[in-house]
């Protein structure tokens, strides 16, 4: 451990499982204490228990604005301040033709996805402005930087997330609060279990298949995803601000294209491309 948030105070939402229970694991391993947030009480409890004083765990739905409220009101009652805010909750949402998607199903979707970031946001920043401290992070995902990689309404919210992140930062980092998002791609998780393999505890079925065609040949951790959200959290991010961090093998948003020039350029020196003489 070295201590890269020691003493610092975090809360984690959709912290029970996923990139969210990493990065709680991550976070305690690295001297934070910890709300851990979710719908999930039982694993949650089971999490925040584990870990023991250093975390407490906290029933939430980060859709509902005062929910939100006093949940980072309750961080601070118990641990005494407010250092960390990461809005990680989510959910796949609305699916389907955009013809056949209802309003409601619209509108829960952006209330987990993107509404749920704002009042994140809002409230960290609430306790965070006095202190003249904080880093946020919120979760957004590589479909929020290049269309076709999700749904449509979680695509319309994750390039929200982006927007709403580099807005915020504009006018956080002035009193020292630092706002960024992390952008997971083909990250194996039970979410993304169940849409590659139709159960959400499949991981080792699901490994194989997300990310198998990037250029490191499999789908990224959690943990992984934990280690950059901890970068973004920490004092070594202290002059990244309004920055979406893409974590996913240079694969689904820069594109692994590279291959076909490759071959381009040894079929060139074969002479089988171009009016070679």
């Amino acid at each position: 451990m070295s201590g890269r948030l020691q003493d610092r105070v975090a809360i984690v939402t959709g912290a029970a499982s996923g990139i969210g229970e990493a990065t709680v694991r991550r976070f305690v391993d690295e001297g934070a204490r910890c709300l851990v947030v979710d719908l999930d009480e039982e694993r949650g409890r089971a999490l925040a228990a584990e870990l023991g004083d250093v975390a407490a765990f906290r029933s939430t739905d980060v859709a509902d604005e005062d929910a939100v409220a006093a949940t980072v009101d309750d961080a601070v009652e118990r641990f005494g301040r407010l250092d960390v805010m990461f809005n990680n909750a989510g959910i796949l949402g609305a699916v389907g033709p955009i013809a056949d998607i209802d309003a409601t199903a619209w509108h829960r979707t952006i209330d987990v996805l993107l509404s749920s970031v704002f009042f994140g946001i809002k409230h960290a920043a609430r306790v965070m402005l006095p202190q003249g401290s904080g880093a946020i992070v919120n979760t957004t995902s590589t479909a929020g930087l290049r269309p076709g990689l999700g749904p449509h309404v979680y695509t319309a919210a994750k390039h929200g997330v982006v927007g709403l992140t580099a807005s915020t930062a504009t006018e956080l980092g002035r009193h020292g609060i630092r706002v960024n998002a992390l952008a997971p791609g083909g990250t194996v998780t039970g979410l993304t279990s169940k849409l590659a393999a139709g159960d959400p505890d499949a991981t080792e079925v699901a490994a194989e298949r997300i990310g198998s065609r990037g250029p490191l040949g499999r789908g990224g951790t959690p943990e992984e995803m934990a280690d950059a959200v901890l970068f973004l959290a920490s004092d070594e991010a202290s002059f990244v601000l309004g920055h979406t961090l893409v974590v996913d093998q240079a694969y689904e948003v820069v594109g692994d294209r590279n291959h076909m020039f490759v071959s381009m350029g040894s079929q060139l020196e074969q002479g089988r491309i171009g009016g070679a003489d």
